[in-house]
């Protein structure tokens, strides 16, 4: 099986086999919150690196973090949210607010890092929720419809003693570490259920796992095939996760069924590319957005059916 090579900028980890020509840059990361109204820069909007991917709580803005902070695209333009540009390497997102982790703006006098932040006001200003100087969060989820965020931590810190899994409900304030026993692999995505928080999917080299009990216990929901990127759908009842077998693949399963129940969705033509991120409106779950490793970015309001592009290769349109 041909795997492609995918290397995620946020972690320096190759998830692939070997190395194809033209190298995908990856990105890492998976928006919500309040809108942003459009900055009034004039330069062009570009995406050197793609962090997550979300639409606003009214599903008017779609957000993208990278490393000079959030870009947004709303009613056919693209901008850039007013504020720093801040590094976010860590990207998620509630009904309420937006959560991310990284590195300040060059501008700014900031501890290196930021630990965890929380906006409320679309990514304008930030909060900082403790760990700055200490914790990078590249990996990081949340609930939609709650206040519960997983990270993996890969190093000690004042409230994570220990690398792992970690939750918490409450901004931040305290931490549970979860055993995550049957996970395997080197970790590549979070992604948490939109109502109910205790189950958490985690996307390794190894395949997709799913946890029921917050990340306790895990077990494996498809494996043999290289799994890239997964996103639950806001109907709490299906999980979309991205996959790559000599071409791109995106597939929507149903989270009490089995592999029968699996549909893939069509994907407008990619080359070398596979889908990094998956988005879906909260106020109409028939629009989706994709973003891929090559920087490319797609919607669809029909549920999948066809695809325009809005960005390729890191050029916004």
């Amino acid at each position: 099986m041909k795997r492609i090579s995918i290397r995620h900028s946020v972690t320096g980890l190759l998830l692939g086999s070997s190395i194809i020509a033209s190298a995908i840059m990856a990105v890492q990361g998976k928006a919500s919150a309040q809108s942003a109204s459009r900055s009034t820069l004039v330069a062009p909007v570009n995406l050197p690196h793609i962090h997550g991917l979300a639409f606003s709580a009214d599903g008017a803005n779609l957000f993208i973090p990278d490393h000079h902070g959030l870009a947004v695209y709303c009613k056919g333009h693209w901008s850039t949210v007013p504020g720093l540009a801040n590094d976010y390497m860590g990207f998620a997102v509630t009904k309420a607010a937006f959560y991310s982790s990284g590195h300040p703006a060059p501008n700014s006098n900031a501890v290196n890092p930021l630990g965890l932040m929380k906006s409320v006001d679309g990514g304008r200003t930030w909060s900082s929720l403790g760990l700055r100087g200490e914790a990078d969060f590249h990996h990081m989820a949340a609930s939609y419809g709650t206040s519960a965020i997983y990270v993996w931590n890969t190093g000690p810190n004042n409230r994570m003693p220990q690398v792992g899994l970690y939750r918490t409900d409450n901004d931040g304030f305290l931490w549970s570490h979860e055993t995550a026993s049957g996970l395997t692999g080197q970790i590549g995505v979070l992604a948490v259920h939109p109502s109910n928080p205790a189950i958490v999917a985690v996307v390794t080299n190894d395949g997709l796992f799913i946890s029921m009990d917050s990340g306790s216990r895990f077990s494996a929901r498809v494996n043999g095939v290289q799994v890239v990127s997964a996103s639950f759908d806001l109907d709490g009842k299906h999980l979309w996760y991205g996959s790559y077998d000599k071409h791109a693949v995106l597939t929507r399963i149903a989270l009490s069924g089995n592999s029968q129940d699996a549909k893939r969705i069509a994907l407008p033509p990619l080359h070398n590319d596979a889908v990094a991120y998956i988005a879906q409106s909260p106020t109409n779950r028939s629009e989706l957005a994709i973003a891929t490793f090559q920087r490319s970015v797609f919607i669809s309001t029909n549920d999948g059916q066809s695809w325009r592009m809005i960005a390729r290769n890191g050029v916004t349109s």
